[in-house]
Order: structure tokens, then C-alpha cells, then sequence
């Protein structure tokens, strides 16, 4: 039973290590320049509740507004505002 423990220990160990380092990388890449963030294309403006599934979301889009509905059986897209 230790055995076990100890490679779940390990294997645990190795995980935390790798995301550790992703995120140091990550960080790095956004200091040094390589992932700059560019400015946002799309942007939530509202969400309302339509009922308890449903909800309503108007996106900003390159200036221009969109709807959409989500949360029901499929995603919708309505319209330009």
C-alpha cells in the first residue's frame, strides 16, 4: 500500500511541478513581449437572465453590438444591434 501511495505522492508531485512552470513561463512571455496583449476584439457589454436556463448577451464586437442567446438546447445568435 505505500508503494501506491507514494507513486500517487510523486505523480502529484510532477504535476504541480509542470503547471508550476507553465505559469512561470507564461508570465515571462507576457513581461518580455511575446504574448502582449493586443487590443480586444470582442467584449461583454450585458448578460440578462431570460429564464433560470436562458440568458441573453450582447456582445461588442468591433465597435458593433451583437445578441445572442445561450444556455438553451443550442446557442443563438439574433442579430446586429
Amino acid at each position: 500500500m505505500n508503494g501506491a501511495v507514494g507513486q500517487w505522492v510523486s505523480a502529484a508531485a510532477a504535476l504541480a511541478l509542470v503547471l508550476g512552470l507553465i505559469w512561470i513561463v507564461a508570465r515571462l512571455a507576457r513581461r518580455g513581449g511575446l504574448a502582449a496583449p493586443g487590443p480586444r476584439r470582442i467584449r461583454v457589454v450585458e448578460t440578462t437572465p431570460i429564464d433560470t436556463r436562458r440568458r441573453a448577451v450582447i456582445l461588442r464586437v468591433d465597435g458593433r453590438d451583437a445578441l445572442f442567446v445561450t444556455g438553451g438546447p443550442q446557442d443563438c445568435f439574433v442579430g446586429w444591434l
